[in-house]
């Protein structure tokens, strides 16, 4: 495993190190962030997507650069939108090619808003989703980010 890899998971690991996340069941709202002080009170979910290889690969350079803008150009948009709060590539050529984490109501939510992503409706890349958790500070504090 590169150390790109390793870092990246043992940020993850400790971002859910010591959360209760069986016990957690509501999810916090902005209102409830300003009222609470204390991490532990502000864990919220939020979904990991794991993007994989697609099944269609075939395209020509043309065409798959084509879908790589697209891509791109739809990770800056739901970014904006405070849809989608961590985007990134792995730096290896394993079947993982990167991730996403969204800030989502529901898994279909989440199924819906993948269907945008060229990349994922052309089959270039395919994904696994699953809940996760953090406390909702920093890059994952809910709604739309602050403009530079």
């Amino acid at each position: 495993m590169n150390t790109f890899l390793r870092y990246s998971l043992a940020i993850l690991i400790f971002l859910c190190a010591g959360a209760d996340l069986t016990a957690q069941k509501h999810q916090i709202t902005s209102t409830e962030l300003t009222k609470t002080k204390r991490l532990e009170d502000q864990v919220r979910q939020y979904w990991f997507v794991m993007l994989t290889l697609g099944r269609n690969r075939s395209q020509d350079s043309a065409t798959a650069a084509k879908i790589q803008q697209g891509h791109l150009d739809n990770i800056n948009r739901l970014y904006t939108e405070g849809k989608l709060k961590v985007a990134g590539p792995f730096g290896d050529e394993g079947n993982w090619k990167g991730i996403f984490i969204f800030d989502a109501d529901t898994k279909e939510d989440v199924e819906r808003i993948l269907q945008t992503d060229p990349a994922i409706a052309t089959g270039r890349l395919s994904y696994e989703i699953h809940p996760w958790w953090t406390s909702a500070i920093g890059s994952f504090t809910p709604g739309k980010p602050n403009k530079l």
